[in-house]
């Protein structure tokens, strides 16, 4: 796919530009919080129900701010299109019940988003779409899995919470040609640091509530792809009501404005952080991409070569003593991506609903910890780090 014009940086610090008509315009966008517009001929409300012209009618159906926001995501995925949702898990069940149907076959990455998992293992199962789960780094299991009736491989270009990367590139061409669609959970990089339509992904998918609006204040989902399989996504979502709120779009595209910058500082600091804990004694392991040990290090280089984002995980002795030290510090949150740094919990958070002995097959245990690393100064941030360890 051609490189857009401009840097994501300059599209991301201008995303809702150009919407306006010539003479003075404000320069930040307006919230459009009305839930219905009024027409003033039946020829004008005819050509905005059914898409002939883009023009506001109803919320359910979407807002200026959301659309205005679709675009902006659109351009920094370089995709023919995006549709944004309430929630990161309204995005990913949109696009998925717009290409499934009883019958179906899905194949997974047994490491997805644990809610995501819980979705193909016990929801869609009740409309007869079936799951199978896989180690996505390993291409011959995926291969193997496929079936006539598979319609979709499902993966995350980073997983959560143990960072692997699979290669993309190379499982796109395996499901080319046999009628399976890609698609790509792209929370834990964005596109500051990744895009996976570049590497053959069809749908690519965020919760936006993370690096995308950056400052834990704005909740939604976003589903960018072909413009074909968007619009399918937007038709389920619209009758199943899943709806971004005016609000929202507009919190993100603030947010959104600087996710160039962000991301500089989040993979630069996570890389050090990992650096620093990898050769503490209290430490028994580090999962990012960027540390020589990683089992995909060559790969996460090739695929991702200005960073990689600002997660990372750790296996700490005693950890909730490590949590405990760093109480006013850094906060232990249930999410990620802000621009301070938090710790999380995968074995009773994010992977709460997968089984234990499943859980602990993946890798992840109760000694497990989190870290989205934030933009402080590294310096701080290090501190009381090692401050924690060394308690």
């Amino acid at each position: 796919m051609p490189r857009p014009p401009y840097d994501l940086t300059t599209l991301a610090a201008r995303a809702g530009e150009g919407a306006w008509p010539p003479g003075s315009v404000p320069l930040a966008e307006p919230i459009y919080q009305s839930t219905v517009y009024a027409f003033p001929d039946l020829d004008a409300l005819e050509r905005a129900m059914s898409g002939e012209e883009s023009a506001p009618f109803y919320y359910r159906n979407g807002t200026p701010n959301a659309a205005t926001l679709e675009r902006a995501l659109a351009a920094l995925e370089g995709t023919e299109a995006a549709l944004v949702a309430a929630s990161g898990m309204a995005a990913i069940s949109a696009a998925l019940l717009s290409v499934l149907a009883a019958g179906d076959h899905v194949v997974a990455d047994a490491r997805v988003y644990g809610v995501t998992y819980a979705l193909l293992a016990e929801e869609l199962p009740r409309l007869g779409i079936r799951t199978t789960f896989v180690d996505a780094c390993d291409l011959e299991a995926v291969e193997a899995a496929l079936r006539p009736e598979t319609r979709l491989l499902h993966v995350e270009s980073l997983t959560n919470p143990l960072l692997t990367v699979p290669d993309l590139p190379r499982l796109a061409e395996r499901v080319r040609g046999r009628g399976v669609l890609l698609s790509v959970d792209n929370t834990f990089a964005s596109p500051a640091v990744f895009r996976p339509a570049e590497h053959g992904a069809d749908l690519v998918t965020h919760s936006v509530s993370k690096y995308l609006s950056g400052h834990s204040n704005a909740f939604g989902g976003v589903v960018c792809g072909r413009a074909d399989l968007v619009a399918a996504a937007r038709t389920r979502l619209t009758r199943l009501g899943g709806t971004m709120s005016a609000f929202d779009a507009w919190m993100t595209l603030q947010g959104l404005k600087t996710l160039g910058l962000r991301m500089r500082a989040h993979s630069g600091n996570a890389q050090a952080v990992a650096d620093v804990l990898v050769n503490h004694p209290r430490v028994r392991a580090v999962y990012h991409p960027g540390l020589s040990g990683h089992p995909q290090f060559e790969r996460a280089a090739e695929l991702f070569p200005h960073g990689f984002g600002g997660m990372l995980a750790a296996d700490i002795a005693d950890a909730p003593a490590f949590v405990q030290a760093l109480a006013g510090r850094i906060p232990l949150a249930p999410s990620l991506a802000d621009v301070v740094t938090t710790l999380s919990w995968p074995w009773g958070t994010s992977h709460r609903a997968l089984p234990e002995a499943e859980r602990r097959r993946l890798g992840i245990t109760p000694g497990l910890l989190r870290l989205s690393v934030g933009i402080e100064d590294i310096g701080d941030l290090l501190g009381d780090l090692e401050e924690a360890l060394a308690g």
